[in-house]
């Protein structure tokens, strides 16, 4: 598991700094995040146990995939989220399957709030962006589906691929000497 989460922060870090550069997010660097994840799993699996547990730790990743693009497909799908986020965030999902793949979006989005409010209060655009987001609270399905990705006035687009890179590193730094202990209990006899 060491190895995807490695995967994963090198995954989040190319993405990061492609999304600062143009504010984009590679549909193939998403799309490597994962196929690695699934057929990676797949091959750990059946490497070390057998074929079922290759078809389970895949339908394990696949799971974090979809558990980990749910949320933020929806935060795409009202207008509030970039589409290569949301991917990212998948992407890491099926790298690092649903436990961690959702802890390191939790980091991601807890690096996202702290960071976000200190960046629009050094703008001067803080308050007008937090009575769009209250705006969005009010009425969060109550529009056409033709307005609604017309964010209210006041809102803001943030880069969230160098949050979501803190994020899997995060997990990563706190994880990484559990996974080293556990990989060496099962290489020992």
């Amino acid at each position: 598991m060491l190895t995807f989460l490695v995967v994963a922060v090198f995954v989040a870090a190319w993405a990061a700094l492609t999304d600062v550069r143009t504010g984009l997010i590679p549909n193939w660097l998403t799309a490597f995040g994962m196929v690695f994840g699934v057929g990676g799993h797949f091959l750990a699996g059946t490497m070390a146990l057998s074929w079922q547990a290759g078809l389970t730790q895949s339908a394990t990743a696949i799971g974090g995939l979809l558990f980990c693009g749910a949320a933020p497909f929806l935060l795409f799908w009202r207008g509030a989220m970039g589409g290569g986020d949301v991917k990212l965030f998948a992407a890491i999902g099926a790298l690092c399957q649903p436990l961690l793949g959702i802890e390191a979006q939790m980091y991601a989005l807890l690096f996202a709030a702290i960071f976000a409010p200190m960046r629009l209060a050094m703008q001067g655009r803080l308050l007008r962006v937090l009575s769009g987001s209250l705006a969005l609270l009010v009425r969060p399905f109550r529009e056409s589906s033709s307005s609604r990705a017309a964010l209210p006035e006041g809102a803001a687009w943030f880069r969230l691929g160098p949050c979501i890179l803190a994020g899997a590193a995060a997990t990563l730094a706190l994880h990484a000497h559990e996974l080293t202990n556990l990989s060496a209990q099962w290489i020992q006899p």
